[in-house]
């Protein structure tokens, strides 16, 4: 069966413009995924306080019959192959981020994967591009996308020409 899922990119090292788009063209090319989507650029300011460059950010909605956990590794894999290292440090400069944001219709919580994403409700940088690629998204116990994303304004985004 399809599920329809959003994952959010996001980069602010090597060119992050250049990482997000090779994010997305791997990213169509996920087995079992069908019918990509990918919102417009923005730039926003990095979250934690660290002194880093802004970060450029995106989200990609497709089709997947991947379950939830599958999909996630294949992100997880993904980043690994594009660079990304893991740090310790919270919101420390990266070289590319996927999150996987919603899934369906389903709420997911168990130890590595939760679904809707916690920071999904506060970050105008997930929710902007979100609803330029699904205006109508209910996201599961939260309600619509719209609805959040005009709750959490435009501070620190700008949306990339």
């Amino acid at each position: 069966m399809w599920i329809p899922a959003y994952v959010a990119l996001g980069s602010n090292l090597d060119d992050p413009l250049s990482q997000l788009r090779q994010a997305l063209a791997a990213m169509a090319d996920l087995p079992g995924t069908a019918a990509h989507r990918a919102s417009p650029f923005y730039q926003s300011v990095p979250l934690g306080g660290l002194s880093q460059p802004n970060y450029v950010n995106a989200v990609a909605g497709f089709l997947t019959t991947s379950s939830a956990a599958e999909l996630l590794a294949q992100l997880l894999q993904l980043e690994a192959s594009l660079g990304r290292v893991r740090d310790a440090v919270r919101w420390a400069p990266r070289r590319i981020d996927l999150d996987l944001l919603v899934y369906g219709a389903q709420r997911i919580d168990v130890p590595g994967l939760t679904v809707p994403h916690p920071g999904i409700v506060s970050r105008n940088f997930v929710l902007y591009p979100l609803v330029d690629v699904a205006p109508g998204l209910e996201i599961p116990g939260l309600g619509p996308a719209s609805r959040l994303r005009a709750a959490v304004g435009t501070a620190g985004l700008q949306r990339m020409t």
